[in-house]
């Protein structure tokens, strides 16, 4: 395995630490993913440069420096008149001790300021444009509110597909990247917006026993109660370091770990924690956040899952093929083989939505659980078939039949026990999870059948119950589409971290269970790929 990274600015020359030295101090705030440091108002340094809250400042020491958003305080509780405080994230990333001598100074604006003004303006933005502005986004050059004003244009702008080709390219190429001298490389991706649905912590053993390379490496959730690397977490470790990741992959084929550690199209991570509050997801940013991850991992073959539902982020087969037009342009342009599976998402996949949950899924599909969901299992075979097929060997077709043996065999649970343990496992108790305390239970308001499911209500009602921080809070669904259900029994029962939570969660399904209850004439498949 190959890496490849582009100079780093964060090399200070010896004369950069000019100025008024100030004693670095260790601000216990998270302030997730941004750095921020904090002056105090009567501070000499502060006074005599003019500086103003909310202002970028260059913190150098030990031959390094980062930009930093500046915070200025009243309370020498806080920060003193003669020190520098460091947000957690900041202080990790100077590398020093506290009362390691620092100096600061204004950050000089970004070059591509000019080009974001042109965004947002609506006008179309070159390559050279797009370059610029990712540049200095990952270099943590950009404020929150000027991060928040480029994502607000270019959703509201619409990206031409020229221009989100211009800025997956750019995504990709800053950062570390892998070649891993092997082809195939597979991967396996989906858009998101389906409950549960953890297909991928089943299809990369899977895929990995068979002998294909599969560097999984994923997100945490933005909008929904758990992602795959949040479920993963239940498990094993996620966060390998990027040196540790290559030795792994190599040795057994495949991983399932979270990408915020690899630097892999690191800003891509700073867009996210934008996009996170604004629960913004533009088709342009959703193309460029997955096709530069996938092409900085260095694979050359990735499966594309798009769930299509009434409430799912793609509501209509029309607007599904769109957008696999545009995923199979971009990726064309960046050389990466694309297979798109459009899916059913009319309802969640699996029967837990919350990490422990759907860790008890993932592993019961794994052990050949006589309760494990069949609509995942089946789904999951699907796409470990379609990606099976990259390999040249095998012929179009044979896929799933492969993928199941491989699974029945116990090849896969094996290959997947492996993963976690190099990974570092963590306990885990499959018959009896960790679940949250506090329950409630949501109950059948009249007898009939399931003909519809809202993966919205759902979700929302698993995030207010506490996932996925509280890893055992979520929604463990008793019944689905199609099920035929008297009045008062259970629909699904929720865990919550706390009683607050508790409370939150049970005042949302009130207003609305996310269950509609009807006759079996009124239930609306969908015609989808599988």
């Amino acid at each position: 395995m190959n890496r490849t990274r582009p100079h780093a600015s964060n090399k200070a020359k010896p004369s950069d630490e000019a100025g008024i030295p100030l004693a670095l101090c260790r601000v216990a705030i998270d302030t997730y993913r941004e750095n921020v440091a904090y002056l105090h108002r009567e501070c000499d340094l502060y006074r005599a440069e003019g500086f103003q809250a909310l202002s970028k400042v260059e913190v150098r020491a030990n031959g390094r420096r980062i930009l930093a958003t500046l915070n200025v305080v009243d309370d020498v509780a806080i920060v003193g008149h003669t020190q520098l405080g460091l947000s957690e994230d900041a202080f990790a990333l100077l590398g020093v001790e506290e009362g390691h001598p620092v100096s600061v100074s204004q950050a000089e604006p970004p070059a591509s300021i000019p080009a974001l003004r042109r965004k947002i303006a609506g006008e179309r933005l070159t390559r050279r444009d797009f370059r610029e502005i990712v540049q200095d986004i990952a270099e943590l050059r950009y404020s929150k509110i000027e991060l928040t004003a480029f994502v607000v244009a270019c959703e509201l702008g619409e990206l031409d597909r020229e221009e989100i080709f211009y800025l997956s390219d750019a995504m990709g190429r800053v950062g570390r990247r892998l070649d891993w001298h092997e082809h195939p490389v597979v991967d396996k991706h989906c858009i998101g917006g389906i409950p549960g649905n953890r297909t991928s912590m089943l299809v990369v053993p899977i895929v990995a026993a068979h002998g294909l390379l599969c560097p999984k490496t994923s997100s945490r959730a933005i909008t929904s109660p758990s992602g795959t690397a949040d479920t993963m977490e239940v498990l094993a470790k996620v966060d390998v370091p990027f040196d540790e990741l290559g030795e792994l992959v190599r040795t057994h084929r495949g991983c399932v770990a979270w990408g915020g550690t690899s630097e892999l199209s690191p800003a891509d991570d700073v867009l996210i924690a934008v996009e996170r509050p604004l629960s913004i997801d533009s088709p342009g940013q959703m193309v460029a956040s997955i096709l530069s991850k996938k092409v900085a991992a260095g694979s050359t073959h990735l499966l594309l899952d798009i769930p299509v539902g009434p409430h799912a982020k793609v509501r209509s087969m029309p607007e599904a093929r769109r957008l696999r037009k545009l995923f199979e342009f971009v990726a064309g342009r960046m050389g990466l083989v694309l297979d798109v599976v459009i899916t059913d998402g009319s309802q969640p996949v699996g029967r837990g939505i919350g990490p422990v949950l759907e860790a008890r899924d993932v592993m019961r599909v794994l052990t050949n659980h006589p309760h494990a969901p069949m609509d995942l299992r089946q789904k999951s075979l699907r796409l470990a078939g379609r990606m099976l097929e990259f390999d040249p060997d095998i012929r179009g077709g044979d896929g799933f039949g492969i993928a199941r043996d491989i699974l029945d065999s116990g090849r896969a649970l094996e290959k997947m026990q492996a993963i976690i343990r190099a990974q570092g496992e963590k306990p885990f108790d499959l018959d009896a999870p960790e679940l949250a305390p506090h329950r409630f239970e949501v109950l059948a308001p009249q007898a009939g059948v399931v003909t519809a499911i809202d993966n919205l209500r759902l979700a929302r009602i698993a995030r207010l119950a506490g996932a996925p921080k509280a890893k055992g809070a979520g929604v463990d669904l008793l019944a689905q589409i199609g099920d035929r259900v008297e009045r008062g029994q259970p629909l699904y029962r929720v865990y919550a971290a706390f009683r607050s939570e508790r409370g939150f969660a049970h005042q949302c399904s009130e207003h609305h269970s996310g269950y509609s209850i009807g006759q079996p004439d009124e239930i609306n498949r969908l015609n989808v790929e599988f």
